[in-house]
């Protein structure tokens, strides 16, 4: 993916929006790894930098900054890229799923900027926590931030409304800080209006990481499990059902197929 201005000859340097999957080093794909190691400056939030530190050069230039600068850090990344260098930004996760990929079009459409842009994909944290979790989204799912930083509260409850009248199985993305507690109370009282209170939740937090923790629990019950913001939420879908501590959504194959 690239933004083009003037053709291939205006392109000056290269900027690689890197997904650095989950935190878990054996999970950072191959190209993913190959750009952080050949990049001239590396750009990204201090915590996500700390996790991939191992495939940084010595003689690299790393730019950090702190949580909610994604402006100044995509600004900064292009700017770098303009001069004619390759710069390699860093994201957690998959960077077009809640990160910085979106971000870095609209400035570069806005900033004119001439340097191409390749988005390298990271696992995102609904792939690793459903592996934990184990299969629960094989059937139709919606990912919903809960964050109403910058979508409108009235707007994410439609979303989940929506998915929840729909049946898909629901993954909730930044469900609960310190100042935003009350929006997963309401989000769990939405589709508790669709689908039984039994109905199988799995949280996942600190998704391979040192610290992870698995919390398998059910609609009824899920507001007494530890949520954060580096918690993401399963919500399963009427199918959705429990087995040796894992979650599984079936696909269809026993009514398909007719397995015994």
């Amino acid at each position: 993916m690239r933004i083009e201005d003037e053709g291939e000859q205006g392109m000056s340097g290269l900027l690689s929006v890197v997904g650095t999957g989950p935190g878990a080093r054996d999970l950072v794909t191959p190209r993913a790894r190959k750009v952080l190691e050949e990049a001239d400056v590396i750009v990204g939030y201090r915590t996500y930098l700390d996790l991939v530190r191992d495939f940084f050069r010595a003689d690299q230039e790393i730019v950090s900054s702190q949580m909610m600068q994604e402006i100044d850090r995509c600004r900064r990344a292009l700017e770098i890229g303009d001069s004619g260098r390759r710069v390699a930004l860093v994201c957690g996760g998959d960077p077009g799923i809640y990160a910085m990929a979106g971000l870095v079009f609209e400035l570069a459409r806005e900033m004119k900027s001439r340097c191409r842009i390749d988005i390298i994909p990271g696992i995102a944290a609904l792939n690793s926590c459903a592996a934990i979790l184990g299969a629960p989204l094989m059937h139709d799912f919606a990912a919903i931030s809960l964050s109403d930083l910058m979508t409108p509260w009235e707007v994410i409850e439609r979303r989940l409304e929506a998915a929840a009248a729909a049946d898909f199985v629901v993954v909730l993305y930044n469900p609960k800080s310190k100042k935003r507690t009350t929006q997963i109370v309401r989000a769990r009282e939405i589709l508790l209006g669709h689908r039984s209170p039994e109905t199988p939740v799995g949280i996942v937090t600190g998704a391979t990481r040192e610290h992870e923790t698995v919390q398998l629990t059910t609609l009824a019950g899920m507001l007494d499990c530890d949520i954060t913001m580096q918690s993401t939420v399963i919500i399963g879908n009427s199918t959705t059902y429990t087995w040796q501590e894992k979650m599984i959504t079936p696909r269809g194959y026993r009514d398909k197929y007719g397995l015994a």
